[in-house]
């Protein structure tokens, strides 16, 4: 199975998959891959790969892992049985019918206008890595950007005349967001004093630099995030990935239309923005449970249904 499990991987590589999504297909089939040679004895083959065996490897996470891992995991095995099935493999054919877990959704995590007002007002503007770290906050409140595309981002990706940014998404799918006057402001000055970061830096067309000259990490933005986060005193849970979902439930909140958020969030299916018109409508529950004399904590009982339009 090692093999086409390498070929697999490479297929993913050339087809434009993500790195992230790359390593999570491949250490989710070494896992079934080790857990079908302890039960079988020997080295799994391909031919393995029955659905009665991925029964029992499910049954066996599930007791594990939070049942989302899980669901992912049996989308991998998936994917990796129509590779197969492409390449002439004999594999059996109702691998596809076995049900994905039910996974609870959880309503995303978001600011409230004044919470993030709060939050980007903290830099301290009067040195570069303040100024850094106020653009930083600044775009991925207004233009929704995953935090993996806001250190992928290259200086001739502002267009300071149109306002926009262009997006390296999943996949390696591009596509051009609009940027409020104060983020684009917040870019301005740092891009003007950016070079006192590193005069000679080590990646000289990244965006964002770290004291080193070299491109900003994932992980270093989620650590300068959650300082702020403390100094604020805000709630915890809340991750750079949370202006994200704040950017949608209030452009959401103010009217936009779903489409036009699902064009700038990127998102492939309609039904994954969806889930904010569920948190926008949780919103609007809270409100009415505290002010209406006979709510009967409404928001309480709505929570715990599935609204028809997010479905």
């Amino acid at each position: 199975m090692d093999s086409w499990i390498a070929k697999f991987q490479l297929e993913l590589e050339t087809t434009g998959a993500s790195a992230h999504t790359i390593r999570a297909y491949v250490k989710d089939l070494k896992l079934f891959e080790d857990f079908a040679s302890k039960r079988l004895g020997r080295k799994a083959k391909v031919e393995d790969l029955r659905a009665e065996l991925v029964r029992l490897f499910l049954a066996e996470r599930v007791r594990e892992r939070q049942r989302s891992t899980v669901a992912r995991e049996l989308t991998s095995i998936k994917s990796f049985w129509r590779f197969l099935a492409r390449e002439g493999v004999p594999v059996e054919d109702n691998i596809l019918h076995i049900p994905t877990p039910k996974v609870s959704q959880k309503l995303p995590q978001i600011l409230s206008i004044e919470e993030v007002l709060e939050l980007l007002r903290l830099p301290d503007t009067k040195n570069i890595l303040g100024l850094r770290n106020k653009a930083i906050l600044e775009l991925l409140y207004s233009s929704g950007l995953r935090v993996s595309e806001l250190v992928g981002l290259n200086l001739t990706d502002i267009k300071w005349d149109l306002s926009v940014v262009r997006v390296r998404g999943k996949g390696g799918k591009e596509r051009i967001v609009p940027i409020g006057g104060p983020a684009l402001r917040a870019l301005r000055s740092y891009v003007e004093r950016r070079h006192e970061i590193a005069p000679c830096p080590a990646d000289p067309e990244a965006l964002f630099l770290n004291q080193r000259g070299g491109r900003l990490t994932v992980r270093s933005v989620a650590r300068m995030i959650d300082r702020y986060i403390v100094r604020q005193s805000l709630r915890r849970g809340i991750s750079p990935h949370s202006l994200r979902h704040t950017f949608a439930t209030h452009l959401l909140d103010a009217g936009a239309d779903l489409r036009a958020i699902q064009e700038m969030l990127g998102h492939k299916s309609l039904s994954t923005t969806q889930r904010y018109t569920r948190v926008s409508m949780s919103r609007l529950m809270e409100i009415y449970d505290k002010v209406h004399p006979r709510a009967k904590k409404a928001v309480e009982e709505w929570s715990d249904q599935e609204p028809e339009e997010a479905r």
